[in-house]
């Protein structure tokens, strides 16, 4: 996976009240990612984080009705997690030292170069995508938010009921579901066949690594981290 294709599920928040360079970022970057949103103060800033829930904040620093470094605070209590990137003129070291105790992921100094935000955003999608990748029997990781499975860094093509089936596993302890569990979660009916479900597994196994899924005789599935003769 190439740094800017880690961009392209990603919803990103500008908070910038100069409109001149929200739409000079707008444009030289705004394409890489899913979604590219622009606040244009610290208060409209918090209530589109609210709406639409970002997985990176750009932000400036000052603004009117409220500054970058308050929204930032604020929304670091909320969610420690949130990459926040800040913009800013100033060079002075205090407010460097106020950005680092909020928990600010990078800091840039106008004037910048477009490139050089894409390539710290770039940084944070990738950090960000190994965070939420849980690794399973080499090469395969599961991402807990797109609820994919992967081959290294290709996706696994499967179908929603496939994908709903490893979701489902990786939230579970010890990635172990019992047999009936698995037809409730997966299938409507009532009366869903063993024969159905080996059918189901055996796809799977196809489409993946035969010793990917587990077999508990008589009780269920399991996702396995490593391989079977190295297990002890």
């Amino acid at each position: 996976m190439t740094c800017t294709q880690s961009l392209n599920n990603l919803t990103v928040l500008l908070v910038e009240d100069e409109s001149s360079l929200s739409v000079l970022l707008q444009n030289a970057i705004g394409n890489h990612f899913a979604h590219f949103e622009v606040a244009q103060d610290g208060e409209e800033g918090l209530s589109k984080v609210q709406s639409i829930h970002p997985d990176i904040v750009i932000t400036d620093i000052t603004m009117p009705h409220m500054d970058g470094l308050e929204m930032s605070a604020i929304l670091h209590e909320q969610d420690p997690s949130l990459p926040i990137v800040v913009l800013s003129a100033y060079s002075d070291k205090e407010y460097l030292l106020d950005a680092i105790d909020i928990g600010i992921s990078k800091y840039l100094i106008k004037p910048f170069d477009p490139d050089e935000l894409l390539d710290i955003l770039c940084a944070l999608a990738q950090k960000m995508d190994k965070a939420r990748r849980i690794p399973l029997l080499p090469p395969y990781q599961f991402d807990t938010e797109a609820k994919k499975l992967f081959d290294g860094d290709a996706m696994v093509r499967l179908s929603r009921r496939e994908n709903k089936f490893f979701d489902h596993l990786i939230s579970c302890s010890n990635h172990f579901l019992a047999t009936e569990n698995i037809k409730s979660i997966l299938w409507d009916e009532d009366d869903v066949s063993d024969e159905r479900l080996r059918v189901f597994i055996n796809r799977l196994r196809q489409k993946t690594d035969p010793e990917l899924i587990g077999n508990v005789v008589g009780q269920g599935y399991v996702l396995r981290t490593s391989r079977p003769e190295s297990q002890g």
